[in-house]
């Protein structure tokens, strides 16, 4: 992922170094982007013809870096109509509305439209703080 949003290191450095408690969210939910949020939030996310959030789980392993990566594959239901062209992912805490976690642009734009399935493979949506 390319970075934490605003709304995450906050919750980070305040739970770490602040004596405030973070309580992660139960539930992570994958968003597709036709624009890209940035660490402010933001961005354009897919609307319409069937889409919806979809929930990940996430394994940590590894040590320098330690890696979270998406457990099983991600997919989204047969878009009914065009999706635009997907440029980029975001992690929220919400099914609706909710805090942008972490986000990323994609290797490579994917046009979905009508009939299409958009898909993660597990392992493809990895996190790592450098």
């Amino acid at each position: 992922m390319a970075g934490f949003s605003d709304y995450l290191e906050d919750k980070v450095l305040n739970h770490v170094f602040g004596g405030t408690n973070y309580t992660a969210p139960v539930t992570h939910y994958v968003a597709l982007y036709t624009v890209a949020p940035d660490d402010t939030g933001g961005g354009t996310e897919v609307t319409g013809g069937a889409y919806a959030r979809q929930t990940s789980t996430f394994t940590v392993s590894g040590t320098s870096p330690t890696t979270a990566t998406n457990a099983a594959a991600v997919e989204y239901p047969t878009a009914t109509d065009n999706y635009g062209t997907v440029v980029a992912v975001g992690i929220l805490d919400a099914l609706t509305g909710g805090n942008l976690l972490a986000y990323a642009n994609l290797d490579t734009s994917k046009p979905v439209t009508t009939g299409d399935v958009f898909r993660f493979d597990a392992g493809d949506l990895d996190i790592t703080l450098a």
